[in-house]
C-alpha cells in the first residue's frame, strides 16, 4: 500500500504540475529553470556502452561526460531541463542516451540517430519516439550531399517526422542550407531544427551570404534555429558579443519563438570557456531582446519542440 507520505508527495507534485501548466511561459521559466537544447553525454564504461566501429577510445575527450558531470554546470546556472543529442561515436546505438533519460525522468528529452540507409528508418524512429525521443539528427558525413539528402531512407525520415510530430535536426554547414530548403518545400509539415546556426562563422568569419541563406529558411514555418555553440563561432572568445548581430538577424527573420539557446556541452566548458558565459550572453548581453523574447529563446521554444 502506498504510504500517506508518498500519496501526499504525489498529490503535491500533481498540483504543482497543473499550476505550472497554467503559468505563462516567461513565468514558468523562472520557476523550473531554463532549458539547454543541445548537450552530449557519454561514459567511460566502453564495456557496457561500446563505441562504434571506426572510432577510438582516444577520441573520447573528455574521457566521460556523464549526467552528473553535466549537472555541475547546469544546476548552478539555473538550467532545469536538457535536450540530449546522441554522441557520434555511439552511432546508431542510442542506449546510453535512452538510459540517461530514464534515470532522470522529466529532466531530459532526446535527439537520436538512426540509420537512414536501413530498409525502414521510420520504424526505428517510431520505436525511439515511444521511449521519449523527440528528434533525429541527420548529417551527410562523407557522402555526396545530393545522394545523402535524396535517398529513399532520408525521404522516409522526413515523412515519418511529419506524421509523428518529431523534429529533423540537421548538423550541416552553410553550403547545405539550400538543400535543406528544398527538403522543406518537399515536406512542408516536417519540423526542422538547425543546429548551431548551421555553423555560420565556424571558420572565424560570419559572411553575409551565409546569414542570408540561413535567414531565408525562415520562410518555412516549421524551421527553427539553435543559437548555440558560441565557443566555436566567430571570434570564439567570451563574452561572445561579436555574435550579437547574428542572433539579432535570426530574431528578425524567425522571431524568438523559433529560436532556442543551447550550450553544446561538454565542448562549451572546454579550456577558456565557461557555461555561465554562454547562457549569460542571452540573459544579459543582448539588449535588443525583450524579457519575453529571452524567455522564448531560453525556455519556451525548446519546451514546445522537445518537451511539449
Amino acid at each position: 500500500m502506498r504510504s500517506l507520505h508518498s500519496r501526499r508527495d504525489f498529490l503535491l507534485t500533481a498540483a504543482s504540475s497543473a499550476a505550472m501548466t497554467a503559468l505563462p511561459g516567461s513565468v514558468r521559466a523562472a520557476v523550473d529553470g531554463d532549458i539547454d537544447a543541445h548537450v552530449h553525454v557519454w561514459t567511460s564504461d566502453v564495456a557496457g556502452y561500446p563505441i562504434a566501429a571506426g572510432f577510438k577510445v582516444s577520441q573520447m575527450k573528455p574521457a566521460s561526460f556523464t549526467p552528473e558531470e553535466l549537472f555541475s554546470h547546469t544546476r548552478p546556472n539555473g538550467v532545469g531541463r536538457i535536450v540530449l543529442i546522441q554522441m557520434s561515436f555511439y552511432r546508431f546505438d542510442n542506449r546510453y542516451l535512452l538510459d540517461t533519460m530514464e534515470r532522470f525522468p522529466g529532466v531530459f528529452s532526446g535527439v537520436a540517430i538512426v540509420d537512414d540507409s536501413a530498409s525502414d528508418p521510420g520504424a526505428a524512429m517510431r520505436e525511439l519516439a515511444a521511449r521519449g525521443v523527440r528528434g533525429f539528427r541527420i548529417h551527410p558525413g562523407s557522402n555526396p550531399v545530393d545522394a545523402w539528402i535524396g535517398s529513399p531512407g532520408m525521404a522516409k525520415m522526413w515523412e515519418t517526422a511529419a506524421d509523428e510530430g518529431l523534429a529533423i535536426c540537421p548538423l550541416i554547414g552553410p553550403d547545405v542550407l539550400p538543400v535543406i530548403g528544398r527538403m522543406c518545400e518537399r515536406f512542408p509539415r516536417t519540423l526542422v531544427v538547425i543546429d548551431h546556426f548551421a555553423r555560420v562563422g565556424a571558420d572565424g568569419e560570419i559572411r553575409e551570404g551565409h546569414l542570408e541563406s540561413l535567414a531565408r529558411l525562415a520562410d518555412h514555418d516549421h524551421v527553427h534555429v539553435k543559437t548555440s555553440a558560441f565557443y566555436a563561432l566567430g571570434k570564439k572568445l567570451p563574452p561572445y558579443d561579436d555574435l550579437a548581430p547574428m542572433i539579432r538577424r535570426m530574431r528578425d527573420a524567425y522571431g524568438a519563438g523559433r529560436l532556442m539557446w543551447a550550450s553544446d556541452c561538454p565542448y562549451q566548458v572546454g579550456p577558456g570557456h565557461r557555461y555561465a558565459d554562454a547562457i549569460g550572453l542571452v540573459r544579459e548581453g543582448l539588449d535588443f531582446l525583450s524579457d519575453q523574447e529571452k524567455a522564448a529563446i531560453l525556455h519556451d521554444t525548446a519546451e514546445r519542440v522537445f518537451f511539449g
